[in-house]
Protein backbone atom coordinates (compact mmCIF):
# COMPACT_ATOMS: atom_id res chain seq x y z
CA UNK A 1 0.00 0.00 0.00
CA UNK A 2 1.20 3.53 -1.09
CA UNK A 3 1.36 6.40 1.31
CA UNK A 4 -0.84 9.08 -0.18
CA UNK A 5 1.69 12.21 -1.83
CA UNK A 6 1.34 16.08 -0.73
CA UNK A 7 0.09 16.48 -4.57
CA UNK A 8 -2.95 14.28 -3.72
CA UNK A 9 -3.80 16.16 -0.16
CA UNK A 10 -3.83 19.43 -1.50
CA UNK A 11 -6.01 18.16 -4.84
CA UNK A 12 -8.08 16.76 -2.19
CA UNK A 13 -8.05 20.00 -0.20
CA UNK A 14 -8.67 22.11 -2.73
CA UNK A 15 -11.96 20.77 -4.17
CA UNK A 16 -13.26 19.83 -1.26
CA UNK A 17 -16.45 21.76 -0.26
CA UNK A 18 -16.60 24.68 1.99
CA UNK A 19 -19.89 26.52 2.07
CA UNK A 20 -21.13 24.84 -0.81
CA UNK A 21 -18.24 25.70 -2.96
CA UNK A 22 -14.91 24.46 -3.20
CA UNK A 23 -12.23 25.29 -1.40
CA UNK A 24 -9.85 26.90 -4.24
CA UNK A 25 -12.88 29.41 -5.26
CA UNK A 26 -12.96 30.83 -1.84
CA UNK A 27 -9.09 30.85 -2.21
CA UNK A 28 -8.88 32.39 -5.05
CA UNK A 29 -11.07 35.01 -4.56
CA UNK A 30 -9.11 36.07 -1.07
CA UNK A 31 -6.24 35.86 -3.18
CA UNK A 32 -8.02 38.68 -5.85
CA UNK A 33 -9.14 40.82 -2.61
CA UNK A 34 -5.73 40.94 -1.22
CA UNK A 35 -3.99 41.78 -4.40
CA UNK A 36 -6.25 44.48 -4.85
CA UNK A 37 -5.64 45.98 -1.31
CA UNK A 38 -1.81 45.83 -1.47
CA UNK A 39 -1.75 47.59 -4.93
CA UNK A 40 -4.29 49.89 -3.49
CA UNK A 41 -2.36 51.30 -0.59
CA UNK A 42 1.00 49.57 -1.19
CA UNK A 43 1.35 51.47 -4.67
CA UNK A 44 -1.48 53.41 -5.81
CA UNK A 45 -1.27 55.55 -2.67
CA UNK A 46 1.70 54.77 -0.66
CA UNK A 47 1.99 58.33 -0.08
CA UNK A 48 -0.04 60.63 1.65
CA UNK A 49 -1.98 63.03 -0.80
CA UNK A 50 -5.13 64.23 -1.96
CA UNK A 51 -7.19 62.00 -4.28
CA UNK A 52 -9.11 64.58 -7.22
CA UNK A 53 -12.12 63.74 -8.79
CA UNK A 54 -10.76 62.43 -12.30
CA UNK A 55 -8.59 59.93 -10.13
CA UNK A 56 -11.30 58.54 -8.35
CA UNK A 57 -13.77 58.10 -11.20
CA UNK A 58 -11.02 56.31 -13.16
CA UNK A 59 -10.32 54.11 -10.29
CA UNK A 60 -13.82 53.55 -9.25
CA UNK A 61 -14.90 52.58 -12.82
CA UNK A 62 -11.59 50.19 -12.88
CA UNK A 63 -13.53 48.37 -9.53
CA UNK A 64 -16.80 48.38 -10.69
CA UNK A 65 -15.39 46.51 -14.10
CA UNK A 66 -13.52 43.89 -12.25
CA UNK A 67 -16.72 43.39 -10.07
CA UNK A 68 -18.82 43.10 -13.17
CA UNK A 69 -16.22 40.87 -14.81
CA UNK A 70 -16.32 38.91 -11.73
CA UNK A 71 -19.98 38.13 -12.44
CA UNK A 72 -19.34 37.44 -16.03
CA UNK A 73 -16.92 34.28 -14.80
CA UNK A 74 -19.56 33.50 -12.27
CA UNK A 75 -22.09 33.68 -14.83
CA UNK A 76 -20.25 31.41 -17.30
CA UNK A 77 -18.69 28.81 -14.73
CA UNK A 78 -21.39 28.45 -12.06
CA UNK A 79 -24.32 29.14 -14.79
CA UNK A 80 -26.87 31.93 -15.33
CA UNK A 81 -28.94 31.69 -12.31
CA UNK A 82 -26.10 32.50 -10.54
CA UNK A 83 -24.84 35.18 -12.30
CA UNK A 84 -27.92 37.32 -12.22
CA UNK A 85 -28.09 36.99 -8.69
CA UNK A 86 -24.54 38.22 -8.46
CA UNK A 87 -25.34 41.12 -10.38
CA UNK A 88 -28.21 41.90 -8.79
CA UNK A 89 -26.47 40.96 -5.47
CA UNK A 90 -23.55 43.79 -6.88
CA UNK A 91 -25.96 46.55 -8.16
CA UNK A 92 -27.99 46.80 -4.69
CA UNK A 93 -24.72 46.59 -2.60
CA UNK A 94 -23.07 49.04 -4.42
CA UNK A 95 -26.20 51.59 -4.37
CA UNK A 96 -26.33 50.81 -0.40
CA UNK A 97 -22.45 51.42 -0.95
CA UNK A 98 -23.24 54.99 -1.97
CA UNK A 99 -25.58 55.96 0.56
CA UNK A 100 -23.12 55.29 2.91
CA UNK A 101 -21.22 57.43 0.84
CA UNK A 102 -23.08 60.17 2.05
CA UNK A 103 -22.94 59.74 5.90
CA UNK A 104 -18.97 59.12 5.67
CA UNK A 105 -19.04 62.60 4.02
CA UNK A 106 -20.52 64.13 6.64
CA UNK A 107 -18.23 62.53 9.34
CA UNK A 108 -15.43 63.80 7.60
CA UNK A 109 -16.83 67.28 7.33
CA UNK A 110 -17.69 67.16 11.05
CA UNK A 111 -14.34 66.01 12.32
CA UNK A 112 -12.49 67.74 9.48
CA UNK A 113 -10.49 65.32 8.07
CA UNK A 114 -7.79 66.67 5.62
CA UNK A 115 -8.42 65.19 2.00
CA UNK A 116 -4.64 63.62 2.24
CA UNK A 117 -5.53 61.35 5.18
CA UNK A 118 -9.47 60.14 4.11
CA UNK A 119 -8.08 57.41 1.68
CA UNK A 120 -6.07 55.81 4.96
CA UNK A 121 -9.05 55.56 7.47
CA UNK A 122 -11.38 54.30 4.94
CA UNK A 123 -8.82 51.78 3.90
CA UNK A 124 -8.67 50.61 7.71
CA UNK A 125 -12.63 50.99 7.57
CA UNK A 126 -12.86 48.57 4.51
CA UNK A 127 -10.63 46.00 6.13
CA UNK A 128 -13.10 46.37 8.80
CA UNK A 129 -15.62 45.42 6.55
CA UNK A 130 -14.55 42.28 5.02
CA UNK A 131 -14.02 40.34 8.32
CA UNK A 132 -17.49 42.35 9.58
CA UNK A 133 -19.36 40.99 6.42
CA UNK A 134 -17.87 37.14 6.67
CA UNK A 135 -18.95 37.32 9.89
CA UNK A 136 -22.76 38.03 9.53
CA UNK A 137 -22.93 36.34 6.25
CA UNK A 138 -21.53 33.54 7.92
CA UNK A 139 -24.15 33.39 10.93
CA UNK A 140 -26.72 34.69 8.04
CA UNK A 141 -26.19 31.57 6.00
CA UNK A 142 -25.82 28.67 9.16
CA UNK A 143 -29.44 30.84 10.41
CA UNK A 144 -31.22 30.43 6.89
CA UNK A 145 -30.42 27.02 6.37
CA UNK A 146 -31.82 25.92 9.54
CA UNK A 147 -34.67 27.96 9.79
CA UNK A 148 -35.67 28.91 6.28
CA UNK A 149 -38.82 31.05 7.76
CA UNK A 150 -36.32 33.58 8.80
CA UNK A 151 -36.49 34.72 5.30
CA UNK A 152 -40.13 36.05 6.21
CA UNK A 153 -38.57 38.35 8.83
CA UNK A 154 -35.53 39.35 6.58
CA UNK A 155 -38.63 40.31 3.94
CA UNK A 156 -40.52 42.20 6.43
CA UNK A 157 -37.63 44.02 7.77
CA UNK A 158 -36.46 45.32 4.30
CA UNK A 159 -39.93 46.65 3.54
CA UNK A 160 -40.00 48.14 6.42
CA UNK A 161 -36.65 49.48 6.01
CA UNK A 162 -38.00 51.06 2.57
CA UNK A 163 -40.82 52.58 3.76
CA UNK A 164 -38.32 54.08 6.33
CA UNK A 165 -36.55 55.51 4.06
CA UNK A 166 -38.97 56.91 1.94
CA UNK A 167 -40.92 58.56 5.43
CA UNK A 168 -37.51 59.77 6.57
CA UNK A 169 -36.02 60.68 3.21
CA UNK A 170 -35.16 64.32 4.11
CA UNK A 171 -33.49 63.84 7.35
CA UNK A 172 -29.88 64.67 7.73
CA UNK A 173 -27.79 62.31 9.70
CA UNK A 174 -26.26 64.20 12.82
CA UNK A 175 -22.98 63.56 13.60
CA UNK A 176 -23.32 65.58 17.15
CA UNK A 177 -25.95 63.70 18.64
CA UNK A 178 -24.03 60.55 17.78
CA UNK A 179 -24.28 58.59 21.35
CA UNK A 180 -21.22 56.91 20.65
CA UNK A 181 -19.50 60.00 20.03
CA UNK A 182 -20.64 61.46 23.39
CA UNK A 183 -19.80 57.97 25.21
CA UNK A 184 -16.71 58.14 24.03
CA UNK A 185 -15.70 62.36 25.18
CA UNK A 186 -16.81 61.30 28.27
CA UNK A 187 -15.04 58.05 28.77
CA UNK A 188 -11.74 58.53 27.20
CA UNK A 189 -8.94 61.24 26.26
CA UNK A 190 -10.17 62.41 23.05
CA UNK A 191 -7.90 65.70 21.50
CA UNK A 192 -9.73 68.07 19.04
CA UNK A 193 -6.65 68.68 16.69
CA UNK A 194 -5.43 66.28 13.98
CA UNK A 195 -1.83 64.84 14.55
CA UNK A 196 -0.92 63.68 10.79
CA UNK A 197 -1.86 60.79 10.14
CA UNK A 198 -1.59 59.34 14.07
CA UNK A 199 -4.88 57.40 15.58
CA UNK A 200 -3.55 58.22 18.86
CA UNK A 201 -1.39 60.76 20.50
CA UNK A 202 0.95 61.15 23.53
CA UNK A 203 0.81 64.48 25.39
CA UNK A 204 0.33 66.42 28.97
CA UNK A 205 -3.14 65.60 30.72
CA UNK A 206 -4.38 69.19 31.17
CA UNK A 207 -5.96 67.93 34.59
CA UNK A 208 -3.12 66.03 36.07
CA UNK A 209 0.04 67.16 33.94
CA UNK A 210 1.35 63.89 33.44
CA UNK A 211 1.76 62.44 29.90
CA UNK A 212 -1.47 60.38 28.93
CA UNK A 213 -2.79 58.98 25.33
CA UNK A 214 -5.43 61.23 23.58
CA UNK A 215 -7.78 59.61 20.81
CA UNK A 216 -7.33 61.89 17.72
CA UNK A 217 -10.13 62.83 15.86
CA UNK A 218 -9.17 60.56 13.02
CA UNK A 219 -9.87 58.14 15.29
CA UNK A 220 -12.86 58.87 16.06
CA UNK A 221 -14.27 59.33 12.51
CA UNK A 222 -12.70 55.52 12.00
CA UNK A 223 -14.68 54.06 14.74
CA UNK A 224 -18.11 55.69 13.44
CA UNK A 225 -17.20 54.97 10.04
CA UNK A 226 -17.16 51.45 11.00
CA UNK A 227 -20.54 51.67 13.01
CA UNK A 228 -22.19 53.16 10.20
CA UNK A 229 -20.87 49.96 7.89
CA UNK A 230 -22.45 47.88 10.87
CA UNK A 231 -25.89 49.89 10.47
CA UNK A 232 -26.30 49.53 6.96
CA UNK A 233 -24.89 45.93 6.90
CA UNK A 234 -27.78 45.05 8.63
CA UNK A 235 -29.98 46.67 5.47
CA UNK A 236 -27.47 44.90 2.97
CA UNK A 237 -27.11 41.35 4.61
CA UNK A 238 -31.01 40.74 4.34
CA UNK A 239 -31.56 42.64 1.22
CA UNK A 240 -28.71 40.10 -0.62
CA UNK A 241 -30.38 36.32 1.62
CA UNK A 242 -33.32 37.99 -0.48
CA UNK A 243 -32.01 37.40 -3.60
CA UNK A 244 -29.90 34.55 -3.15
CA UNK A 245 -29.33 32.55 0.05
CA UNK A 246 -25.46 31.15 -1.92
CA UNK A 247 -22.81 31.87 0.87
CA UNK A 248 -20.39 32.35 -2.12
CA UNK A 249 -22.17 35.02 -4.53
CA UNK A 250 -23.42 36.40 -1.55
CA UNK A 251 -20.08 37.48 -0.08
CA UNK A 252 -18.10 37.94 -3.47
CA UNK A 253 -20.88 40.77 -5.10
CA UNK A 254 -21.26 41.93 -1.53
CA UNK A 255 -17.40 42.36 -1.10
CA UNK A 256 -15.97 43.37 -4.37
CA UNK A 257 -19.11 45.94 -4.24
CA UNK A 258 -17.81 47.82 -1.24
CA UNK A 259 -14.32 47.15 -2.30
CA UNK A 260 -14.50 50.11 -5.02
CA UNK A 261 -16.21 52.21 -1.70
CA UNK A 262 -12.96 54.51 -1.32
CA UNK A 263 -12.62 55.29 -4.56
CA UNK A 264 -16.27 56.30 -5.16
CA UNK A 265 -16.03 58.12 -2.15
CA UNK A 266 -14.26 60.88 -3.70
CA UNK A 267 -15.92 60.55 -7.20
CA UNK A 268 -19.30 61.52 -5.17
CA UNK A 269 -18.06 63.36 -1.64
CA UNK A 270 -18.00 66.72 -4.16
CA UNK A 271 -21.73 66.03 -5.66
CA UNK A 272 -23.49 64.38 -2.72
CA UNK A 273 -26.39 66.76 -3.23
CA UNK A 274 -26.80 65.71 -7.20
CA UNK A 275 -27.92 62.56 -5.78
CA UNK A 276 -30.93 63.38 -3.44
CA UNK A 277 -33.24 60.55 -5.08
CA UNK A 278 -31.32 57.57 -5.22
CA UNK A 279 -31.97 57.31 -1.79
CA UNK A 280 -36.04 56.90 -2.85
CA UNK A 281 -34.85 54.31 -5.84
CA UNK A 282 -32.87 52.25 -3.29
CA UNK A 283 -35.88 52.46 -0.56
CA UNK A 284 -37.95 51.11 -3.83
CA UNK A 285 -35.53 48.27 -4.25
CA UNK A 286 -35.49 46.97 -0.95
CA UNK A 287 -39.25 47.05 -0.73
CA UNK A 288 -39.22 45.40 -3.91
CA UNK A 289 -36.90 42.67 -2.96
CA UNK A 290 -38.08 41.81 0.45
CA UNK A 291 -42.57 41.56 -1.60
CA UNK A 292 -40.89 39.70 -3.99
CA UNK A 293 -40.48 36.88 -1.58
CA UNK A 294 -44.53 37.29 -0.88
CA UNK A 295 -45.40 37.57 -4.53
CA UNK A 296 -43.52 33.99 -5.42
CA UNK A 297 -45.44 32.59 -2.82
CA UNK A 298 -48.88 33.78 -3.81
CA UNK A 299 -47.82 33.07 -7.23
CA UNK A 300 -46.93 29.37 -6.60
CA UNK A 301 -43.30 30.25 -7.44
CA UNK A 302 -40.32 28.76 -5.95
CA UNK A 303 -38.91 32.15 -6.17
CA UNK A 304 -38.80 35.12 -8.82
CA UNK A 305 -36.96 34.65 -12.06
CA UNK A 306 -33.75 35.76 -11.47
CA UNK A 307 -33.82 37.83 -15.05
CA UNK A 308 -37.28 39.54 -13.65
CA UNK A 309 -34.96 40.84 -10.03
CA UNK A 310 -31.98 42.02 -12.08
CA UNK A 311 -34.21 44.06 -14.70
CA UNK A 312 -36.19 45.51 -11.99
CA UNK A 313 -33.37 46.60 -9.72
CA UNK A 314 -30.86 48.19 -12.35
CA UNK A 315 -34.54 49.98 -13.54
CA UNK A 316 -35.24 51.24 -10.24
CA UNK A 317 -31.53 52.38 -9.41
CA UNK A 318 -30.73 53.84 -12.98
CA UNK A 319 -33.96 55.83 -12.91
CA UNK A 320 -32.84 57.10 -9.41
CA UNK A 321 -29.56 58.29 -10.92
CA UNK A 322 -30.85 59.82 -14.02
CA UNK A 323 -33.27 61.61 -12.79
CA UNK A 324 -31.30 62.94 -9.87
CA UNK A 325 -28.95 64.19 -12.48
CA UNK A 326 -31.53 65.52 -14.52
CA UNK A 327 -33.43 67.48 -11.29
CA UNK A 328 -30.28 68.59 -10.16
CA UNK A 329 -28.70 70.05 -13.39
CA UNK A 330 -29.81 73.91 -12.53
CA UNK A 331 -27.51 73.60 -9.67
CA UNK A 332 -24.48 72.76 -11.62
CA UNK A 333 -25.40 75.39 -14.54
CA UNK A 334 -25.85 77.89 -11.57
CA UNK A 335 -22.00 76.80 -9.45
CA UNK A 336 -19.99 77.16 -12.77
CA UNK A 337 -21.49 80.60 -13.90
CA UNK A 338 -21.03 81.75 -10.17
CA UNK A 339 -17.25 80.27 -10.03
CA UNK A 340 -16.68 81.88 -13.70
Amino acid sequence: MTGVSAVEVLSGFLVADWLTKPVWMWLAFMAIVITLLVLDLGVLHKEHREIGTRESLVLSGVYISLGVAFGAWVWWYLGAQSGMEYLTGFAVEKALAMDNVFVIAMIFSFFAVPRKYQHRVLFWGILGVIVLRAIMIGLGAAIVSEFSWVMYIFALFLIATGIKMIVFADKQYDVAKNPLLSFMRRRFNVTDEHHGEKLFVKKFHPKTGKPAWFMTPLFLALILIEVADVIFAVDSVPAIFAITTDPFIVYTSNIFAILGLRALYFALAAMVSRFHYLKLALAVVLIFIGSKIFLADLLGLDKIPPAVSLAVTFGILASGIVYSLWKTRGSVRARGAIES
